[in-house]
């Protein structure tokens, strides 16, 4: 049997499990947003972090009773948490949160910029039971800086990694970069750069065109890119590296289990869901936060009670809001590809590979 039946094979009973769990889809990742004020300025943040406006942020005690509530609702059956913001070590009760959260028995992980990451810090993340972090480069020195708004960013975040390596016994230390037009050339210098550390896994993805990325169209991915840069994921991983690509898009067959170890699915209100800084409640922090996304809000509901009852825009094939979509050849597999790039404007996909890998 070909590579591409057994993928085909494999991708119709992914398709099938989905189906079979939506009625009862299981928790198991809630992000936590703990803040959108962030100390750099990213040209490609989904987010917009870092900009003046930004709602309130709950409290501590607020954190605590949505914790004690969790814990109480989902008992052993405990959702992982991914801390994220904004840049999540700005708060200052940031290791009070964690702590407590550890003490709970909730396992936990988070993703920085690294640049507040000394041993001292490191330590304390270990001590309050931090398990895995994804620090943040998106390029060599230079083009890093440039990408993330912020002089000694690159410096910064090298320095928080070592740290994190040298006094943490993390389990896993991973290395994120979003590649985009101005730093793929990059890719051969930034792998000898990773090789360098002991680092867990690299993880590559796309710049994608939400938030304030989509001011800046000069930064995406020409289709030459896009498969100059799946080559390169794929190459790597047959020689063996930990290199791996994200979770977004459906890639086609030739790509599929070749760049990553899973195939598609968009994860969004089916494992994961996220409170954002003000509480609102929602699936994947990277989906456009439109009011008829948002589907609750932690002060006022119970965060069980929405992933139970008020997911069902997340548990849909986007693909049924588009013709050109439902009646595409790949339909079965990408089913409108992932929440967070998809056009609710218009109802169609803002990033689709079909005609550019497949």
């Amino acid at each position: 049997m070909e590579a591409r039946e057994i993928k085909s094979g494999h991708l119709r009973q992914l398709a099938d499990y989905r189906r079979s769990i939506l009625q009862h889809p299981p928790l198991r990742h809630l992000f936590l947003e703990l803040t959108l004020r962030c100390n750099e300025n990213c040209l490609h943040c989904g987010s917009r972090c870092g900009e003046e406006a930004h709602p309130p942020e709950l409290s501590l005690a607020q954190y605590k009773a949505l914790l004690d509530e969790i814990k109480s609702d989902f008992g052993d059956a405990l959702p992982v948490l991914n801390i994220t913001g904004g840049e999540p070590l700005l708060r200052r009760d940031f290791f009070d949160i964690m702590a407590y959260a550890n003490g709970l028995g909730f396992r936990w992980g988070m993703t920085t910029n690294a640049t507040l990451i000394d041993e001292a810090v490191a330590r304390k993340l270990h001590a309050c039971g931090m398990k895995t972090v994804s620090v943040s480069i998106d390029g060599l020195e230079a083009t890093h800086d440039r990408l993330r708004g912020c002089k000694g960013a690159f410096a910064g975040a090298m320095r928080g990694i070592h740290a994190l390596l040298d006094n943490g016994g993390f389990q896993h230390v991973q290395v994120t970069t979003v590649v985009n037009h101005q730093n793929i050339g990059e890719l051969p210098a930034l792998f000898e750069l990773m090789c360098g550390m002991d680092i867990g896994s690299w993880r590559v993805i796309n710049i994608e065109p939400i938030g304030r990325a989509r001011q800046h169209p000069e930064l995406l991915l020409t289709k030459e890119e896009y498969r100059l840069l799946f080559d390169y994921i794929r190459e790597k991983r047959m020689q063996g590296y930990l290199l791996t690509y994200g979770c977004s898009h459906f890639l086609g067959l030739e790509y599929e289990r070749q760049v990553r170890d899973w195939f598609f699915l968009c994860d969004a209100g089916i494992y994961t869901a996220s409170v954002m800084a003000n509480g609102d409640i929602a699936a994947c922090l990277d989906i456009e936060r439109r009011p008829e996304l948002i589907r609750g809000n932690i002060l006022r509901d119970r965060l069980k009670d929405v992933w139970e009852h008020r997911f069902e825009v997340f548990r849909c094939d986007l693909s049924d809001r588009n013709e050109i979509c439902r009646n595409c050849d790949a339909c079965e597999f990408c089913r409108g590809g992932a929440h967070h790039s998809w056009d609710y404007d218009n109802d169609k996909p803002l990033v689709c590979f079909k005609e550019i890998l497949f």
